[in-house]
């Protein structure tokens, strides 16, 4: 008998990530991390359906030369979520920051603008996720989901809409999208899990505080991303 063809995924390799002169937003930056403001509509990794304009192609590029850097992406957000992205440069590096991240030592806080007021003001949601097994694209609330834990504080109402601090204690994704739906307040221009707003082409997200230890010197530090353009109108009518 002729011998079985090898699957197609054993056959097609995927080219590496090359470097791309693309405009990335460095928050901060030395020899062993690189914290970037992320714009709406960039993805961060290459896929199969977006190879290149990523944000580690503008990485790539933004340290090309250098000898010994291998970045890697720490900290991921969907497309359409703008604000702070971690990107390790070197392999131990990163194992480093993923186990402060496991530890609880790395706090993210994002800012979401929602529809309705949740209630209570301040209060924690803690639901299981999991991929829906009818679209891999989504994700949903069930018994036989993974432990996912948000917090969340209400800094303004007005108008239907109210701005929200998210604390992420756990890192599923699409979690604060999600929680915050299933709750009844989804996300402004959030069309996955909730509806299209007016003023927004996106979901109204942005990953805005962060704080970790060094991986290297263990010195703390914090960054932040200012809110942008197409979300600070609105949170300017929520003040």
């Amino acid at each position: 008998m002729p011998e079985e063809a090898p699957p197609i995924q054993s056959v097609i390799r995927r080219p590496r990530p090359e470097p791309e002169a693309l405009a990335i937003a460095v928050v901060y930056e030395d020899d062993s991390l690189i914290a970037i403001d992320k714009p709406p509509g960039m993805v961060v990794h290459p896929t199969y359906r977006n190879w290149s304009g990523t944000l580690l192609n503008g990485v790539l590029w933004h340290v090309r030369g250098r000898a010994g850097i291998e970045p890697s992406i720490v900290t991921r957000l969907d497309k359409d979520t703008s604000g702070l992205v971690l990107v390790a440069l070197r392999p131990e590096v990163h194992a480093r920051m993923q186990r402060d991240a496991a530890a609880g030592r790395v706090s993210k806080q994002y800012l979401a603008i929602v529809r309705g007021t949740p209630t209570p003001a301040r209060g924690s949601i803690a639901l299981p996720l999991a991929r829906s097994a009818e679209d891999r694209r989504r994700v949903v609330v069930t018994a036989t989901g993974q432990t996912s834990r948000t917090d969340y504080e209400v800094l303004s109402t007005t108008g239907g809409y109210s701005l929200v601090r998210c604390q992420l204690l756990t890192g599923r994704t699409h979690q604060i999208r999600v929680h915050l739906a299933a709750r009844g307040w989804p996300i402004a221009g959030d069309v996955s899990y909730g509806e299209a707003h007016p003023a927004l082409t996106r979901q109204a997200l942005h990953a805005w505080r962060m704080s970790l230890l060094h991986p290297v010197t263990r010195e703390p530090l914090q960054f932040e991303a200012p809110v942008p353009r197409d979300l600070s109108a609105l949170v300017v009518n929520l003040s």
